[in-house]
């Protein structure tokens, strides 16, 4: 389901740190902190948030790195799933303190694909639309469309299977479509 020299590479960074090895520190924190802070700001909407959540998984794989099995998981997906459940436990929270009316609209993290979406009219109402889509439809959309992942890998980071990341794939792109046709003239 993965490339096993991706997944050695991953596995040998970590290591690497656990070791002390402060360059695979860097390293770790240049290739995962960028895919945990969009995903947690796909989720939460927030940027404050967002990189909050970040630098807790960051935190959680760093300690993690001594006793890691390499071989178990990808470091990527391990990471996924670490970020995924620390923005549920922030949306928990969220709903047991504040009212969703009360919630600051979602602001753009970092200048980059979200930032050329504001550019235009069209671009603004096609955010919007992903934001509106289901969040699992919405994950693998971005997953797919954005941060470039292939079909198995989401499936990976999902915990589902090909058939239903493009099932997730196929009616986020339907309902697009329907949120996103020209107005008909009265």
């Amino acid at each position: 389901m993965f490339d096993v020299s991706e997944h050695e590479e991953e596995a040998a960074l970590l290591a690497r740190y656990a070791a002390g090895d402060q360059a695979a520190a860097r390293a770790l924190t240049e290739q995962f902190l960028p895919l945990a802070l969009r995903q947690a700001w796909r989720v939460l909407g927030s940027e404050a948030e967002a990189e909050e959540v970040a630098q807790e998984a960051m935190l959680k794989l760093w300690r993690q790195a001594p006793s890691w099995r390499a071989g178990e998981a990808r470091v990527s997906t391990w990471l996924y799933r670490v970020t995924q459940n620390l923005c549920i436990d922030r949306i928990r929270r969220r709903r047991a303190t504040a009212n969703v009316d009360d919630l600051p609209e979602p602001a753009d993290p970092a200048p980059g694909v979200l930032e050329r979406l504001s550019a235009s009219d069209d671009m603004r109402r096609l955010a919007r639309a992903i934001m509106a889509l289901p969040q699992r439809q919405r994950d693998a959309l971005v997953m797919r469309h954005f941060d470039g992942a292939s079909n198995p890998d989401i499936a990976e980071r999902l915990d589902c299977s090909v058939e239903a990341v493009e099932s997730l794939l196929a009616r986020a792109r339907r309902q697009l479509q329907k949120e996103l046709a020209p107005e008909a003239p009265e």
